[in-house]
């Protein structure tokens, strides 16, 4: 991104000719990657001689010019929001979310809307009612989820940069399992208005980039306070490429005892344990930290986050908007069978997991119980971040799998996340950057961590590790 506007300032292309070559590619790939649910060409191609326009008049904003796509789950009124669900399929919204404003005020090109789970429910985007996205470093393998579309495409260079949802981790594991860095954002530091809801103290925008540098771009390009959202902070935004310094002298980095047990892949704690051995060239100092209420944040998160969702989607009735039943003959029948016929599995799964949370006679058992130990795992949080600068762990136990391989045991999938919820049940900032790969070829991604709006040193600790690990500019072969 940041070598395309170099390029584009510089009079060597220009936006319509950029948009151009990035289609082509998209014509040229995505028969195998599969990573778009809405291409469009003709807008697309309008805004690039929009963005030439301003850049001749000194007008370019920070991001004229560029072809960007987005996770189909936040709002637009120039293409549907399906949310990859059969219940959107045909649903085109009214207003834009801020991001997707914000982005078209940096003067960007949108490409369209890119494949994810159902409503953002899953770990591989093979929830998804349209089309599964494939993993461009393997073809047949996932591609992480539920913003797999999102990650896929950049690494396949079908855009320069995406945005996604986080969370659970749906930012972070797609990217490291395509070789793409990713980043969740503190909880309020970019705009939630105009994303769908899955579990609204949980859910997050942020960026899925090339490299470090263009994260850094994009989250200048889409931080700030949002009045529209009532969870926005106002909060001044800093430049976040000013954190882009060589070197960690005075750093700290804890290593959490708790993320490299039982089950972690030899491959990727290898990789990641060489990449922290590169953290500790930088300059930053090595200790371990520990994070006790690690082994509840799987069984914590799937009691808040589905209730959370079984009330978000009770609006999904075929009444207002959405997929209606038109055969059924009473308002119940309706209701049944529109929301039977326009969910998939996963979402009805958890959907009947929040509700029964919620239920009487078990709200105190279940949600409030795990809001209880949410609460500890925050506070095992605060304690770590008393002792150092930043964590870094793993992104996932393993590198990617075949697509069909984990399809049939939910509980799998669930446990695939177990390493990236917790920092959305704080709250706190998250990165994956890539490392290295498996002998299969395969990305692995490292985990940052860090305190509340502490996303610049995060960036710092991603530019050091990206500048020594040698990932940054190869490329997948997609066959």
């Amino acid at each position: 991104l940041h070598e395309a506007s170099r390029m584009l300032d510089a009079g060597e292309v220009s936006a319509v000719a950029l948009t151009e070559s990035v289609l082509a590619r998209i014509d040229a790939v995505e028969p195998a990657v599969l990573a778009y649910l809405a291409l469009d060409r003709e807008g697309a191609l309008r805004q690039a001689e929009q963005a030439d326009i301003k850049r001749k008049n000194g007008q370019a904003g920070l991001l004229c010019g560029i072809p960007l796509a987005i996770k189909d789950v936040l709002c637009t009124t120039s293409m549907p929001t399906t949310c990859g669900s059969r219940m959107l399929e045909h649903f085109v919204a009214p207003y834009d979310a801020t991001v997707v404003t914000k982005l078209d005020q940096a003067g960007s090109v949108l490409l369209g809307k890119l494949a994810m789970d159902e409503f953002a429910m899953g770990s591989t985007s093979e929830n998804c009612a349209f089309q599964v996205p494939h993993n461009p470093w393997k073809t047949g393998y996932v591609a992480g989820g539920s913003s797999g579309g999102s990650a896929a495409a950049v690494a396949a260079d079908e855009c320069f940069a995406s945005l996604g949802s986080d969370t659970g981790g749906s930012i972070r594991q797609p990217a490291s399992l395509c070789g793409t860095v990713g980043m969740k954002p503190t909880y309020g530091r970019v705009s939630r208005y105009g994303l769908v809801a899955f579990a609204s103290s949980l859910d997050q925008v942020g960026p899925l980039t090339k490299d470090v540098r263009d994260c850094g771009l994009m989250m200048n390009a889409i931080c700030g306070h949002d009045p529209l959202d009532s969870t926005s902070i106002n909060l001044a935004v800093p430049d976040f490429t000013a954190a882009l310094q060589d070197g960690l002298r005075g750093i700290t980095i804890g290593i959490p005892r708790e993320y490299f047990g039982q089950g972690l892949d030899p491959e990727v704690d290898g990789t990641v344990r060489e990449g922290i051995s590169m953290l500790k060239e930088a300059g930053a100092e090595i200790v371990e930290v520990t994070l006790p209420h690690t082994e509840y944040c799987v069984a914590v998160y799937y009691l808040i986050a589905p209730a959370e969702a079984s009330s978000n989607l009770a609006r999904f009735d075929g009444v207002r908007y959405g997929y209606r039943d038109r055969s059924a003959d009473s308002l119940i029948e309706m209701y049944n069978r529109s929301r039977s016929q326009g969910f998939g599995d996963e979402v009805k799964r958890r959907i009947l997991i929040g509700t029964y949370a919620l239920s009487s006679g078990y709200y105190d058992a279940f949600y409030k119980k795990a809001s209880q130990v949410r609460t500890l795992i925050k506070e095992d949080f605060a304690r770590a971040f008393a002792t150092c600068d930043l964590m870094v762990s793993p992104v996932t136990p393993t590198p990617a799998w075949k697509i069909g391989d984990k399809a049939d045991d939910p509980l799998a999938l669930y446990l695939s996340d177990i390493l990236t919820l917790s920092a959305n049940l704080a709250g706190i900032p998250g990165m994956s950057v890539p490392c290295g790969f498996n002998n299969q070829g395969l990305p692995i991604g490292m985990q940052l961590q860090a305190t509340h709006f502490n996303e610049e040193i995060l960036l710092r600790a991603a530019y050091n590790l990206e500048q020594r690990a040698g990932v940054v500019g190869k490329k997948p072969v997609i066959i």
